[in-house]
């Protein structure tokens, strides 16, 4: 049986609502051609650059580190990345590698997502719940047409997921137990980390987010409380079951 619905949805961004590895290609194609460098696939420089993202943010709260925002943390991953494909980051251009950089804030939502969101705005409470910096989400939300009722999440926090303190300090500034706040994201391990809090799940299927390949977080599928192919599907569901 399905838990009753929440009073406030918060959305993982990367992978759920924007396309991240399209973009993230697309941005990747120039920057080789243009430092001359086009016999590097961008497909697998872009796919390079996210796993260490996954790797590190699991990571982070056990590192000790200051709170630093994300851009900053992609820059270290970009300078890595380029690395591992036998490029010098001192050698390149460095407003070229800072504009890669902010690959990050130009992403396309899939077609369903700028809709959706607005639809399930309508009835209920709909915020970020994202590592990615306010000044990336802003840019973001402004380009594509993303409307939410704040812009919250690591920055916010100063916790990035899958830290119990991401999730929990959420609901927290939302004024909502954990339960009553649901996260909506195409991450297993997100999901597992947010119910681990006691938070409400919703799974989105994302089956071109790494480009048709199986996601690395397969293995922690579960059984989440709703489960969609597109934030549509949501937000008609809840729309089915709202109470004014």
């Amino acid at each position: 049986m399905h838990r009753p619905v929440p009073k406030a949805f918060g959305f993982d961004v990367f992978g759920t609502v924007v396309d991240w590895r399209g973009g993230v290609i697309r941005d990747v194609t120039r920057f080789l051609a243009e430092a001359g460098h086009s016999a590097i696939d961008p497909a697998q420089f872009a796919d390079t650059w996210r796993m260490q993202y996954l790797t590190a943010m699991a990571a982070y709260s056990a590192s000790g580190r200051g709170f630093v925002t994300l851009d900053i943390l992609h820059h270290e991953m970009l300078e890595g990345t380029l690395r591992r494909f036998g490029l010098n980051p001192a050698s390149l251009d460095l407003q070229a590698i800072r504009d890669l950089n902010r690959a990050w804030h130009w992403l396309d939502p899939w077609p369903d997502a700028v809709a959706g969101i607005e639809r399930l705005r309508s009835r209920y409470p709909v915020v970020t719940l994202t590592n990615g910096n306010i000044e990336m989400m802003l840019n973001m939300a402004r380009r594509s047409g993303l409307q939410w009722d704040a812009l919250l999440g690591a920055e916010v926090t100063r916790a990035y997921k899958p830290a119990p303190e991401a999730y929990l300090r959420t609901a927290e500034i939302l004024g909502l137990a954990p339960h009553n706040l649901c996260l909506v994201a195409s991450h297993h391990a997100d999901l597992a980390a947010a119910r681990a809090c006691g938070l409400a799940t919703a799974f989105i299927a994302r089956p071109m987010e790494f480009g048709g390949a199986p996601p690395p977080d397969a293995s922690e599928a579960q059984d989440w409380d709703w489960s969609f192919n597109g934030i549509d599907e949501l937000a008609e569901v809840m729309a089915s079951r709202w109470h004014p």
